[in-house]
């Protein structure tokens, strides 16, 4: 399980638009670094050190998974996007954007490239004046002073001016949602993304238990004899594991990532079933429909039937080899039937059908952000 901590981080910008650098930094951050939990108001004051225009400055207070050194990297990486450039030399200068690590909860770190407490922080009003705000009783862990004391020690007289703007705190994918279900076709990439996601953001990961179904294999030899056993089984085991993991959810509120929704079984059933037996399926369906807590977030990916058939090939499942593309046009149609009828459904389609999330971060960053700002 992965450690989240806590590290404050001040901002200044004194070039071109300077709330559109802060802003564009901090959606950054919360993109790259972790969770951003405070902004601080937006302080201005000369420049500190040198002649040139007034700074825009703020303090920040992110949750991270990150240990120190892959934060600083990420850091200068995300200056470097924003068009900054570092100089080997101890000169200040004007800068579009300047993003220094203030605290890292209580560890005190001296290494060639890091140094935290910021070595430099109590004695620069700009500094204080906005981590003061967002971390007043915070222990400075070598002063052993909350920062609000250090706050009155400080001895930089520079005059600093709060201004009545405001920056938007991005809001992070945990507090937005508590349940997202991940869907898609057979070989569509849910339960990789699922994974991933659940990595990612330590969420709970409920995966559908589709391996342990004994009538699947029977069911692609024969699909007439098998299909009702098969749909049968798949929703009283849908059924029973969902309500067991969402009730937990319930107790305990923890971030749910699930790579199938209880909705699946009526559009495989609908494929699979003659029309007698889809009748029966579909009044036993009703009944459990009503039980299942409904996802927060429904997510599903299309890929293309060339690329569904290449991925089913590749995992190499050989029960699935023999799936024919017709079929999975069907399955693809019972979804988008569904898709089109879902008033309540808070829905997202992402098209992954030339992009590869799983090898390539670009891509599955692409998806993050397709969720986090859905």
């Amino acid at each position: 399980m992965k450690i989240q901590r806590i590290t404050y981080l001040s901002l200044g910008t004194n070039q071109g638009n300077k709330l559109e650098n802060l802003q564009k930094a901090i959606n950054l951050i919360g993109d790259k670094i972790g969770a951003i939990q405070k902004i601080s108001s937006i302080y201005k004051t000369a420049s500190w050190g040198f002649e040139g225009n007034d700074f825009y400055n703020v303090c920040i207070k992110v949750s991270t998974y990150l240990p120190p050194d892959t934060l600083l990297k990420d850091v200068l990486s995300i200056e470097q996007e924003l068009g900054r450039e570092r100089k080997s030399t101890e000169n200040y200068e004007n800068r579009n954007i300047d993003i220094d690590v203030l605290l890292f909860e209580d560890e005190i770190i001296f290494s060639k490239n890091l140094i935290v407490p910021h070595y430099k922080m109590l004695q620069r009003k700009f500094v204080m004046v906005p981590l003061e705000e967002i971390a007043s009783n915070v222990i400075h862990p070598i002063e052993k002073k909350q920062i609000n004391v250090c706050l009155q020690g400080c001895t930089d007289q520079s005059e600093i001016e709060k201004i009545s703007e405001q920056l938007v705190r991005p809001i992070p994918i945990t507090e937005k949602y508590n349940y997202i279900a991940i869907e898609g076709n057979i070989g569509a990439g849910k339960t990789s993304l699922a994974k991933m996601m659940s990595d990612e953001f330590n969420a709970k990961l409920v995966l559908e238990r589709f391996a342990d179904n004994p009538f699947l294999p029977k069911f692609y030899e024969d699909k007439d004899r098998y299909a009702f056993p098969l749909e049968m089984s798949f929703l009283a085991d849908r059924y029973q594991q969902l309500s067991d993991d969402l009730a937990q959810f319930d107790l305990f509120k923890n971030f749910i990532v699930s790579d199938y929704y209880i909705f699946k079984s009526l559009i495989f059933a609908q494929v699979t079933l003659s029309n007698d037996e889809y009748l029966l399926y579909r009044k036993m369906f009703n009944l459990i429909y009503k039980e299942i807590t409904k996802p927060d977030l429904y997510v599903y990916l299309y890929q293309n039937t060339e690329r569904l058939l290449e991925n089913i090939k590749k995992r190499g499942r050989t029960y699935e080899q023999n799936i024919e593309s017709e079929y999975l046009k069907k399955i693809h149609d019972g979804y988008k039937s569904f898709i089109s009828t879902q008033e309540n459904l808070n829905l997202l389609i992402i098209d992954v059908s030339e992009i590869d999330f799983v090898n390539n971060k670009k891509d599955y960053n692409f998806i993050i952000n397709k969720i986090k700002y859905n």
